[in-house]
């Protein structure tokens, strides 16, 4: 196989940042100071084992992974790379509220209130 075909591959099992979601990110920046990126992790917690976590960050590690959007960066570390592979990151407005929603193929089970999440 190709290194080219190899990258297509591996590119193809990255997180996804919709538009909705890197337009929200956008917004949520503009307000935070220059080069401002948001990070995307997962942590253990909940009741069902993982939960996503959001956070604003001013500097990335080395070994972060950097998902650009439409202007806007998104960080994710290494370990949560692995938990987000083939991930669809998307910011929701609906009847209920305002949120980002991550449609994660890897997860096996979740929790009732939707927060935590197994694999």
């Amino acid at each position: 196989m190709s290194e080219n075909a190899e990258s297509t591959l591996a590119d193809a099992a990255l997180p996804i940042v919709t538009d909705r979601a890197a337009k929200r990110v956008s917004q949520i920046l503009s307000k935070e100071p220059d080069g401002a990126m948001l990070r995307v992790a997962v942590k253990g917690g909940g009741c069902s084992g993982f939960q996503y976590a959001f956070e604003i960050e001013t500097a990335k590690a080395d070994d972060d992974l950097v998902i650009e959007k439409n202007g806007v960066r998104v960080l994710v570390d290494p370990v949560s790379v692995d938990f987000l592979k083939g991930a669809r990151i998307d910011f929701v407005d609906d009847l209920i509220g305002q949120s980002f929603k991550i449609d994660n193929p890897n997860v096996s089970a979740s929790c009732g209130c939707g927060v935590s999440f197994s694999v």
